[in-house]
């Protein structure tokens, strides 16, 4: 599996940096953010180091679909029933900061808000 040994969400995925975590399987961690701008707020990070979502190849196909499937699932089990939002920023015009590819997943009360 592709690494970046400078990468912090290579870092988490190693456990050489720890993480609230949320759910991991073979493919994906997801971890709090710690910074959040909603009542809860995760990240969905694929284990491969892929740069963006504009990195994003046919080979990918089925990583970006569980990566999809698994965000209202999380919010279900995370207790959010109002509603959510997934973003994806990309690149460094798009807000990206950290060059690894990852889903923000915010729900509860306005979560596009920020106070």
């Amino acid at each position: 599996m592709s690494h970046d040994p400078n990468c912090i969400f290579c870092k988490i995925v190693a456990g050489q940096i720890p993480s609230k975590k949320a759910f991991e399987d073979e493919d994906l961690i997801v971890f709090h953010d710690i910074q959040p701008w909603a009542p809860v707020h995760v990240l969905i990070v694929p284990k491969l180091h892929i740069v963006s979502h504009a990195d994003l190849g046919p080979e990918h196909q089925s990583l970006a679909g569980k990566m999809m499937v698994l965000a209202p699932k999380l919010m279900r089990d995370l207790g959010v029933s109002g509603g959510f939002r997934t973003l994806i920023n990309t690149g460094r015009d798009g807000g990206q900061e950290v060059m690894h590819l990852h889903m923000h997943v915010m729900g509860g009360p306005r979560p596009w808000a920020k106070g």
